[in-house]
């Protein structure tokens, strides 16, 4: 198998999209191997390591037999793979609606346009706030999304005051998150109703429909 033509892939699951502007829809997730991050609250630590190396026709096969229209490629950080570009490409090219997972360390500007780019900003409260590549917020267009984890209302304020100063909302549309478990939700939705905020505030769904787990 030539090295040009695969990924290692940790897993390739079809479930509803939890989060972003495409949450509900019926999506294959295809979750690359590896990530240079360590953010505190992650929740695919599974993914750092292992997984099975795959022929680009070996994953779109695997993707073809669920039978969706949505595709999502996710990690780990799944830029940290230098073939997951031409991987993207592929998923284009065979006319699925593609989005992109990233941590928001790596350059967002190789990544083919047509795939809707959902790009992290790591807050204070992940540990890996300095790993933020802040080119990218210049690159961001309106079919792309920011999304800021947040770990407490320091976190909360500190993305607020980002997002404002920034102007970040007239780029794309941004998500604000609370930690699975962590930040009361209801808590969320009423700093961002207080400061009139053009935010989409999001829960995960996948986590409320069926936990915290591989596979959903």
């Amino acid at each position: 198998m030539a090295v040009a033509d695969s990924v290692r892939v940790s897993e390739i699951f079809f479930s509803l999209q939890g989060e972003s502007s495409r949450v509900g829809l019926p999506t294959v997730f295809v979750r690359l191997t590896g990530c240079p991050l360590r953010c505190g609250y992650c929740d695919s630590a599974y993914a750092f390591y292992g997984g099975e190396t795959m022929s680009f026709d070996l994953v779109l096969e695997r993707v073809a037999a669920y039978g969706a229209q949505y595709v999502c490629v996710t990690g780990g950080e799944p830029l940290a793979q230098r073939n997951c570009l031409p991987l993207l490409q592929k998923l284009c090219d065979t006319g699925y609606s593609v989005s992109l997972e990233t941590s928001g360390a790596m350059p967002i500007d190789p990544v083919d346009p047509r795939v809707s780019r959902i790009v992290d900003i790591k807050t204070p409260g992940s540990g890996e706030v300095d790993k933020n590549h802040w080119p990218n917020l210049d690159l961001l267009k309106s079919g792309d999304e920011l999304k800021f984890v947040l770990t407490s209302r320091a976190d909360y304020e500190w993305a607020r005051d980002l997002i404002q100063t920034r102007h970040l909302a007239q780029r794309c549309p941004v998500l604000l998150s609370p930690v699975w478990q962590g930040i009361d939700p209801a808590d969320l939705a009423a700093w961002v109703l207080e400061d009139r905020l053009p935010v989409r505030m999001q829960v995960q769904l996948h986590k409320i429909l069926w936990g915290e787990k591989p596979g959903v």
